[in-house]
């Protein structure tokens, strides 16, 4: 495996308790602020895998005019000159010297270069593991494009709203994040469990049925594996899914550009609440306006949300140094069952296991800064999806718990066989009789 610096923190935990306030719920990053659009340029992703640097450079306005950024500040709409120094590079060497380039000229501090040439780099060793004979040229294309948002980013800074729907013009982002992790994937070793449940699931949102899927959390390309294993055979889960992430995701320069791509509802990590404590009041409070931005959402029906209730990303036990699904919060749960029977809309709950940890693993402790490192290699992945549950009886603590306990046991049941089928070597012999395994795509 090689590392690779990438986005994703998705879900940790949130909080909105305080003294007064006993409503809690769990997800992986945090943030909430203003909302600030960033326009951009213009992308033909929908066709094509791949972007080349040229194609996209020639998407860019002329470097004399640059790229207007039109943002809702009080100050009124800002304009920037954005560099075309990435998108001009033609080789490895032009990207590097970009580097320095690009810290001389001021438009970008030293620690965040250094870290876009570990990700370069990264990127590459991952992307060539795959064997793929146009991998030089795939590299080259795609961290074109990715280091250009980051600087664009640098720039002139993206500030995400508590719902923060996906850019997809006049640049796609939703395209660019799945171009990017795309090669990645080993499909070859790629499996879904349970793809009649997907269509299922996607005729309930067509009937205005509100649909909540209960997931562990793995990496932080968790929403980009997920697009890519459905994008063939349901499209309409790819690119609407709803994540519930934190303020990771949108505050990390290198992870920006990749969550501006996704539909997020934005919260504070519960873990990282009082990290500096004079704003931890601030936090609980932008939590809630979140969880209130949800529940209007689930009110208009036919929505799709990912939540992890573990309080974060799963990790190997320190002994054995197995991976399995973290133990899910009840609490965490319980807020989802009632944001769901409060909407007025018809709504279900599904348990949803994912297998991609070898893609990008995180750290072994959560850390407080942001800027983690990112261990990335190519590898097969893995997702299936179980039968809805429902949390029958009274609503009593013990209720709460046994319910929370099914999801938790069936996202595990299914994460044992996506594990065998992909890392015991199994394939689609691993399929019982609750996972049903293909590969879709093929």
């Amino acid at each position: 495996m090689s590392a690779l610096l990438l986005p994703f923190p998705f879900l940790s935990s949130i909080s909105t308790s305080s003294p007064q306030s006993p409503f809690s719920l769990k997800s992986s990053s945090s943030f909430l602020l203003p909302f600030q659009r960033v326009k951009l340029l213009r992308s033909t992703a929908e066709a094509t895998f791949f972007f080349t640097a040229k194609t996209m450079a020639e998407l860019v306005k002329d470097k004399e005019s640059g790229v207007a950024a039109a943002g809702t500040t009080e100050g009124g709409k800002v304009e920037v000159e954005h560099s075309r120094t990435f998108l001009d590079a033609r080789s490895e060497e032009e990207v590097l010297s970009g580097f320095k380039k690009e810290v001389e000229a001021g438009r970008l501090p030293p620690n965040v270069a250094a870290g876009m040439e570990e990700f370069f780099q990264n990127y590459k060793n991952a992307v060539f593991q795959s064997g793929d004979p146009a991998a030089a040229e795939i590299v080259l294309s795609n961290m074109a494009v990715a280091l250009d948002r980051v600087l664009l980013d640098v720039e002139d800074p993206f500030v995400f709203q508590p719902y923060h729907k996906a850019l997809r013009e006049p640049f796609d982002y939703y395209m660019f994040g799945q171009n990017y992790i795309r090669p990645l994937i080993d499909f070859r070793n790629s499996y879904v469990g349970n793809l009649s449940l997907f269509y299922e699931i996607e005729e309930k949102l067509k009937q205005g049925h509100n649909v909540v899927l209960i997931s562990n959390h793995q990496t932080e390309a968790d929403p980009a594996v997920i697009a890519l294993l459905l994008e063939k055979t349901n499209p309409h889960i790819s690119e609407n899914l709803i994540y519930v992430a934190g303020d990771r995701v949108i505050t990390d320069p290198l992870c920006k550009p990749f969550s501006m791509g996704r539909n997020l509802i934005c919260v504070y990590s519960k873990k990282h609440m009082y990290d500096v404590p004079e704003l931890a009041d601030m936090k609980r409070k932008a939590n809630i306006r979140s969880l209130k931005e949800m529940a209007m959402l689930l009110r208009t029906g036919s929505k799709l949300v990912w939540i992890a209730p573990s309080g974060g990303r799963d990790r190997p036990d320190p002994v054995t140094g197995e991976w399995y699904p973290a133990p899910f919060d009840s609490s965490s749960v319980d807020n989802m069952r009632r944001l769901i029977e409060s909407s007025g809309a018809p709504g279900h709950i599904y348990p949803l296991a994912l297998l991609c940890h070898n893609i990008m693993p995180p750290p072994s402790q959560v850390e407080k800064e942001i800027g983690e490192r990112r261990i990335i290699g190519f590898h097969g992945t893995g997702l299936s999806v179980g039968p809805e549950i429902v949390a029958a009886g009274e609503k009593s603590d013990e209720v709460k718990d046994v319910f929370t306990q099914s999801l938790n046991k069936s996202v595990t049941e299914q994460y044992t066989v996506l594990k065998s089928a992909i890392n015991g070597n199994q394939g689609s012999e691993a399929s019982t009789e609750g996972v049903a395994l293909s590969q879709p795509w093929n």
